[in-house]
């Protein structure tokens, strides 16, 4: 058996037994052997009835929870496969073109009361950042379009631009706000938090993150060429402008829904991808579905330590992804034998 499957085999059997330990350990500690007859029983009625308290922690606090994770993780992963590709740029990930700012701003507005009171009955805070995020991309691409060519330079700065304008907005947004405790809500909300995991807002993020590893795993081969450079791939017969198109398209879709329901969790897209590629190499056959495996257990575990590493306590999960994430890709830039590409 080659390396590609059986690191893909270890990443399965690790995914397992991260979100069975995020089911278990908590506050109120649940055996394995509970949370086993909980998930029978839930998904095929197998089994003696659980009892209630290890039924609503397990089946409806942790393991929505936990599987929000994996979603987020692996959706945030694989976008950042595509913007490295799109760009060519090692330090690009999903957040680069300004969707995370603007969904941030989109949700400070709504939550902190800044939104007309007609509009605000009309919307939650998750389409209120999802519409921030795609106004903020809009802009960006019509800023980047050179005729019929979208210009990565121009998307590469213009992005940079909107990032920068959506964090003012959000920062005068907050420092204008009259009512502390919705500042703190909104601030613990900036730095990500899976908190408000429900069963019943997993199918669109599931949905479009599904869309997302369907969609580059289809578009595998142009991408490996797109590595080399536009001309090579013009030259190979890929239709590089549309393809451009669609990863923009793409990254808006899957990035702003996810930040819609779990807020701006960084480094997950910027650092998995490239310990991935360590890992299996460059081509996006294997890298698109490994990315996704190792980002939905890399945040799976970050979300258990937020949630016990201080006691009677959360630590929003975008500060740990950060601790861990730095050291890391600084560990990286010094690694002479690593290729980007």
């Amino acid at each position: 058996m080659n390396r590609p499957w059986l690191v893909g085999l270890g990443l399965v059997g690790t995914l397992i037994a991260t979100v069975g330990a995020a089911v278990s350990v908590g506050s109120s500690a649940v055996g394995w052997a509970d949370v086993y007859h909980v998930v029978l029983h839930q998904t095929l009625s197998i089994g003696p009835d659980p009892s209630p308290t290890a039924r609503r922690i397990v089946w409806q606090l942790r393991l929505p929870r936990a599987v929000l994770a994996c979603i987020v993780g692996g959706g945030l992963s694989i976008i950042g496969v595509a913007m490295q590709t799109l760009v060519r740029n090692p330090l690009a990930e999903p957040y680069i073109l300004g969707i995370s700012s603007g969904a941030s701003a989109g949700a400070s507005l709504f939550y902190l009361g800044f939104l007309p009171p007609l509009l605000s009955k009309t919307l939650s805070m998750p389409l209120a950042a999802f519409l921030g995020g795609l106004a903020s991309i809009t802009i960006v691409y019509l800023v980047a379009r050179d005729g019929p060519r979208v210009s990565v330079a121009r998307l590469l700065l213009a992005g940079v631009a909107m990032s920068a304008l959506m964090a003012s907005i959000t920062s005068f947004i907050t420092y204008s706000s009259p009512e502390p405790d919705k500042l703190r809500a909104v601030l613990f909300w900036l730095l990500g938090s899976l908190n408000g995991a429900r069963w019943g807002i997993l199918p669109i993020p599931a949905l479009t993150t599904a869309l997302g590893v369907g969609t580059l795993l289809a578009l595998a081969r142009p991408l490996d060429a797109m590595l080399v450079g536009e001309e090579p791939a013009q030259s190979l017969g890929m239709p590089v402008e549309t393809i451009k198109r669609g990863l923009i398209v793409l990254a808006a879709l899957v990035t702003g829904t996810l930040v819609a329901v779990s807020g701006a969790i960084g480094f997950v897209g910027l650092i998995v991808p490239h310990a991935v590629r360590l890992l299996v190499g460059v081509p996006h056959r294997r890298l698109v579905p490994l990315s996704f495996a190792v980002g939905a257990i890399f945040l799976c575990g970050a979300d258990l330590a937020a949630r016990t590493v201080l006691p009677a306590q959360e630590v929003p999960v975008g500060v740990l992804t950060a601790l861990c994430g730095v050291p890391f890709f600084l560990f990286l830039l010094r690694r002479r034998a690593y290729r980007f590409g």
